[in-house]
């Protein structure tokens, strides 16, 4: 993820940092504190001692901490081990690790673009 040139880390919040508020970056933005508020940003990262109460969107969400709230990604929803979700998720590939906590409803969506139609065989013999 950090090793695209486009991606930096544009806002931190520390772990001894509490926020409240939304936050919308174009960045990567990464938590390691309490945050009660709606997040908009290119990339999220969570660390183990994040705690996010409110929606997160972006393109890519990385949960190492705990999120009570929903999340939309357009890439990817990554849930590690200490990672713990109580909330629904829209994405289109989630992963989540063996000790790590999903209690909600997922709506994964397909790449169309990737779907080859391939007729069957009555098309195919007239």
């Amino acid at each position: 993820m950090f090793l695209r040139r486009n991606n930096k880390l544009e806002a931190l919040i520390g772990g001894n940092t509490e926020f409240r508020g939304d936050i919308n970056t174009d960045g990567t933005l990464r938590i390691d504190g309490k945050m009660t508020g709606n997040i908009i940003a290119e990339w999220v990262v969570l660390g183990e001692t994040a705690s996010v109460k409110g929606n997160i969107k972006s393109k890519g969400i990385v949960i190492g901490g705990r999120v009570d709230g929903n999340v939309e990604a357009e890439e990817l929803v990554d849930i590690k081990y200490t990672g713990k979700l109580f909330g629904d998720i829209h994405t289109r590939k989630l992963s989540v690790a063996e000790g790590g906590l999903f209690e909600g409803r997922s709506l994964i969506q397909k790449d169309e673009k990737k779907i080859i139609d391939f007729p069957g065989k009555d098309a195919v013999s007239k």
